[in-house]
């Protein structure tokens, strides 16, 4: 039995203990059952020690023990009232007659806090508390637009309006969503009483600019006065009700029966997105950097393949080109066009030549060239299968003739054969068995040929072509230099002249191989009339 001295209610507390004793060292300690929510201090009271018994040094045996008797230790004094099985057991066996057990007493604050607590009667009189009492922690939600379009940069902003029962204040709050460019402030009126309608009376100076007192109201704002469909004006503010709570359902269909609580659509209506037009393009760079300009605020550079730049990094086709023009100056002028497979950008350097009236160096900065005809909305840039040789490209309206490739180019295109065109890899390959030979000189070259070969006997020229044809199994134009200079000895041909010697030079590719088809265009079928016939015997000797 503990003494309570600070507390009204109590004056003593009981404390439900248990005492163990332990056989081994003759030590003991009290442990306190804990109690949820009892503010003590519960758990281990004295921890396992030998206990002193009085002041002469002796301590506590338990043959000091039984049931009835008082116990203290420590200045405090525990009453033994009950014990295990095994304990009673052990003493009756050592010849000690066990007292009765006694009645637990329980604590008396412990039960008046379990008893039920009886219900306060209201008065049937009126009672100023009753309105509180009956209504506290009920609150009226509704959902409310706040219009205020009306003013610059207005805008309609959701509202939360809160009406406490308790007192019938009212409250506002905003409802903020994530990134709407207000300040995050919650509440936009605070909790008070909201006048609905004053007396009469002349607003002066300084009336006007106080407070609002009892007298100078009529009427304030009360339940009835909001409805899902109406519209509320508080302290000067427009709000639009469109929905309600289930609770505030329920108050309204018990106390004015009320059942239609259909909410109001507010939403609105998503704006006609108007295209975005794209101004032509004005010349000024490329046609994706032009447009950055147009999408963003802060133009951003037009995104890279930076696949496609690491794995042709360094990869420049080069050609030899001539610039198709009127004026006579330009007629000899040769550029160097450089075409990069990384970002498929081209520039064109024309070499300085000496004495002719022209500076050289770079022709064009390194940018992407769009083909003739496509549009700045939809361009369509030069690639690698455009470049063939002997055709034209318009580079910003001037016009180049591709007269040759260098070596690089023809690797590079067999290497990947099946990513260009079977026709441009084979004008590649004709004009490097050409030896790069300008068309335009290489029909000067086969005139000056034929002007000789009239001086010469004549033979029959559709058997010659017959019989090289005959001798190509495979018919891919190319014959072994031995056996095509075999075949020109059988019809008499002079392959011994400068300009033979020069046309069969052309024609060759590699060392051992001829493109005699090429070979065969300085020999016309009607460049001999009168030899025709004269071969039938040779060809079937041949043959």
């Amino acid at each position: 039995m503990e003494e309570v001295a600070i507390s009204a209610e109590e004056h003593y507390r009981i404390r439900q203990v248990g005492l163990y004793y332990y056989l081994e060292d003759d030590s003991m300690c009290i442990i306190e059952p804990k109690v949820k929510n009892s503010g003590l201090f519960q758990g281990k009271l004295m921890r396992r020690h030998r206990v002193p018994k009085n002041e002469l040094g002796d301590y506590y045996h338990w043959k000091d023990l039984n049931l009835g008797i008082d116990l203290t230790i420590y200045g405090r004094t525990y009453r033994l009232v009950n014990c295990d099985s095994f304990t009673k057991v052990f003493l009756e066996s050592q010849g000690i007659v066990v007292n009765p057990p006694e009645e637990l007493v329980s604590d008396p604050y412990t039960e008046q806090r379990q008893m039920p607590v009886q219900k306060r009667t209201m008065p049937t009189g009126p009672d100023p508390f009753r309105q509180f009492l009956a209504y506290d922690t009920k609150v009226l939600r509704f959902y409310a637009i706040w219009d205020d379009t009306n003013c610059a940069f207005g805008d309609h902003h959701p509202c939360i309006i809160h009406y406490f029962l308790a007192d019938d204040t009212v409250e506002v709050r905003e409802v903020h969503k994530r990134n709407d460019g207000r300040d995050p402030f919650p509440v936009l009126m605070r909790r008070q009483r909201l006048p609905k309608t004053f007396v009469d009376k002349n607003k002066n100076f300084p009336s006007c600019v106080l407070e609002i007192t009892d007298h100078e109201v009529q009427e304030w704002y009360s339940p009835k006065d909001f409805a899902i469909g109406k519209t509320v004006t508080l302290l000067g503010r427009t709000f639009f009700i469109y929905d309600c709570d289930k609770f505030t359902q329920d108050f309204y269909r018990d106390k004015y029966g009320i059942t239609d609580f259909q909410p109001v659509d507010v939403n609105k209506k998503p704006l006609e997105k108007v295209p975005q037009v794209i101004p032509p393009y004005n010349g000024f760079g490329i046609p994706e950097d032009s447009l950055q300009n147009c999408l963003s605020l802060f133009p951003k550079p037009p995104r890279k393949d930076i696949i496609k730049m690491l794995e042709n990094n360094l990869k420049v086709l080069r050609y030899q080109v001539a610039l198709e023009s009127p004026v006579p100056e330009d007629k000899n002028r040769r550029f160097i066009l450089s075409y990069f497979l990384a970002d498929d950008t081209i520039s064109i350097y024309e070499p300085p030549v000496r004495n002719s009236g022209i500076t050289g160096g770079k022709y064009l900065k390194r940018t992407k060239v769009t083909k003739p005809g496509s549009t700045p909305e939809n361009p369509i840039y030069y690639e690698p299968s455009d470049f063939t040789i002997g055709s034209t490209i318009e580079v910003f309206g001037h016009r180049f003739i591709i007269t040759d490739a260098d070596e690089y180019v023809l690797n590079y295109l067999e290497r990947n054969a099946q990513s260009f065109p079977a026709a441009t890899v084979q004008n590649h390959r004709t004009t490097k068995c050409l030896g790069g030979f300008p068309k335009k000189d290489l029909d000067d070259l086969i005139v000056e040929v034929q002007k000789e070969l009239k001086l010469q006997a004549p033979f029959d020229t559709r058997q010659f072509h017959e019989t090289f044809h005959h001798c190509d199994k495979e018919g891919s134009g190319f014959l072994d230099k031995t056996r095509f200079l075999t075949l020109c000895d059988r019809f008499n041909v002079p392959t011994s002249t400068i300009l033979l010697k020069k046309l069969i030079d052309y024609c060759s590719c590699d060392e051992d191989k001829v493109n005699y088809r090429d070979f065969l265009r300085a020999f016309p079928s009607d460049l001999f009339p009168e030899a025709e016939g004269q071969g039938q015997q040779l060809n079937s000797q041949l043959t």
